[in-house]
């Protein structure tokens, strides 16, 4: 009888959960693959929306700056998304549904901000292009793809709702992440993150610097971002910091990129 072959590996035998596995694992050094890279959500609600009064002196600079920096721009899907997710929820729709529904307008979105860059080499992108991102920048293109990550109908389960709890802003902190890239700047239409809504409380407090651990611990009733990219940037590996700021204001994105704290930067630690 012959013997079983065995493909002998470092992790043979291992359960892949056992604590001092992963502890292991944790001394390795990642690759950056995009190390100079410049992440840059431009946000459906926060931009986009505005439509040709924002969009265009904001392009126009992203061009612009795409001549000095490399930069990936990520698009997100805003008031088109709030409308499908009404009509889905209202419906029944499961989470994993309403992710699929919701990736299609921040899809439609890049798209658009893609023609717009067109003349500064503007390329759309997909989710499966990401590794062709060295190639792309070699080649003049300014890569834009739009944020929803690709969890689509395996989206993790809302914890109180039926809302999607990874939309464009993680999926923008995901990329950044997995790149390895330099920075991960959220563009908003405030000018960063406030204790309180400023559109409800003009003097609401902006909070310039804080970390993870301290914004969660605040349990704010409304955040600027997304709660996930929060709980993310705890174990993050690559990007330890998230930057906040009003993409509204000329000059802020190149600011941010140069390490200039312009809105809001959120820590790990």
């Amino acid at each position: 009888m012959k013997k079983r072959f065995e493909l002998h590996s470092g992790l043979q035998g291992e359960t892949l959960v056992r604590k001092g596995m992963h502890r292991k694992g944790a001394s390795m050094e990642q690759i950056r693959i995009a190390p100079e890279m410049n992440v840059i959500k431009i946000g459906g609600h926060g931009a986009i929306d505005y439509g040709r009064e924002v969009m265009h002196p904001l392009c126009e600079e992203i061009g612009e700056l795409s001549k000095k920096h490399q930069l990936l721009v990520v698009t997100g899907g805003g008031g088109r998304v709030r409308h499908i997710m009404d009509i889905g929820m209202d419906l029944g729709m499961p989470t994993g549904v309403l992710a699929e529904l919701s990736a299609k307008i921040s899809e439609q979105n890049a798209i658009m901000v893609s023609i717009l860059l067109s003349q500064y080499g503007g390329t759309r992108i997909h989710t499966g292009d990401l590794l062709e991102l060295p190639m792309l920048l070699k080649l003049g293109m300014l890569p834009v793809i739009h944020g929803t990550p690709p969890y689509g109908l395996y989206e993790h389960p809302a914890r109180f709702d039926q809302i999607p709890p990874h939309r464009t802003d993680t999926g923008a902190f995901l990329i950044a992440e997995v790149l390895g890239a330099k920075n991960c700047i959220i563009g908003k239409n405030v000018d960063g993150l406030y204790m309180e809504d400023p559109r409800k409380n003009p003097d609401a407090e902006l909070i310039r610097d804080i970390t993870a651990p301290e914004l969660i611990k605040l349990d704010l009733e409304d955040l600027v971002l997304e709660r996930m990219v929060v709980d993310l940037l705890r174990t993050a590996v690559n990007i330890r910091e998230v930057r906040i700021i009003n993409c509204h204001k000329r000059g802020n994105i190149e600011k941010a990129i140069n390490g200039q704290n312009v809105g809001t930067i959120i820590r790990a630690e």
